[in-house]
């Protein structure tokens, strides 16, 4: 597949390194520019881009930045693309400041949704960027971690959980994009590296109820890495 990434932190970068073993066409591409890519472009194989060139990617677009910078990205910036777009961010106040829907009761990826002006796929939020790097198996091994992925159309998520198959983790289909807050910073399907079965589990103990609890705890945890 043709595979544009939108930012290349730790996520990103995993990712690229991933998807190029694996033979798909990848472009990589940062608020910086293309030139400060060059190390990471040597390293995995993907192709140093603009954010413009990665959003064009034909097949999917994986939108992994803070979620401070998703309403800076270009204008229209989707326009015309058929592409799945893939919403990996986390809303942390400390990094992001405060953002007022969210805040309120907005999802985090419904927001992203209507920052970016088109629908998205929520994955590859809910597990450690090393997990992410590191830790894929074979389909079938015992205690394989697994992802969940959050969306309203049925291709899109199918197209997210082959990847995430291809990667070497099992993909549970979390629900539509308004059931994402499951897998958000805190919960209890958080950065836990569960197995299938064990991540069903979490996302059904998630309780609407503590949403801002489940941020606050996650926010102060967070707080030593972005201070």
């Amino acid at each position: 597949m043709n595979i544009g990434i939108i930012g290349s932190g730790h996520i990103g970068g995993a990712l690229a390194r991933h998807l190029t073993k694996l033979g798909h066409q990848v472009s990589i591409a940062n608020s910086r520019g293309p030139a400060s890519l060059a190390d990471l472009a040597a390293e995995t194989g993907a192709t140093a881009a603009t954010v413009e060139e990665a959003a064009r990617a034909t097949d999917v677009v994986v939108v992994t930045i803070p979620q401070k910078a998703v309403p800076h990205l270009p204008p229209g910036l989707f326009a015309g693309s058929s592409a799945v777009v893939v919403d990996t961010g986390n809303y942390y106040p400390t990094r992001d400041g405060r953002i007022e829907a969210i805040e309120a009761g907005q999802v985090e990826s419904e927001w992203v949704a209507e920052a970016l002006g088109r629908p998205v796929v929520k994955a590859f939020n809910n597990v450690y960027a090393q997990s992410l790097d590191t830790r894929g198996l074979p389909a079938g091994t015992p205690g394989r971690i697994a992802l969940s992925v959050a969306g309203d159309d049925a291709r899109e998520k199918g197209v997210v959980l082959g990847l995430l198959d291809e990667l070497g983790f099992d993909g549970v289909d979390a629900g539509s994009l308004a059931e994402s807050w499951r897998q958000q910073p805190g919960s209890p399907a958080y950065c836990q590296d569960l197995d299938r079965a064990g991540l069903e589990t979490a996302l059904a103990q998630a309780d609407p109820a503590q949403g801002a609890t489940y941020r606050a705890q996650a926010d102060e945890a967070a707080r030593p890495f972005f201070t």
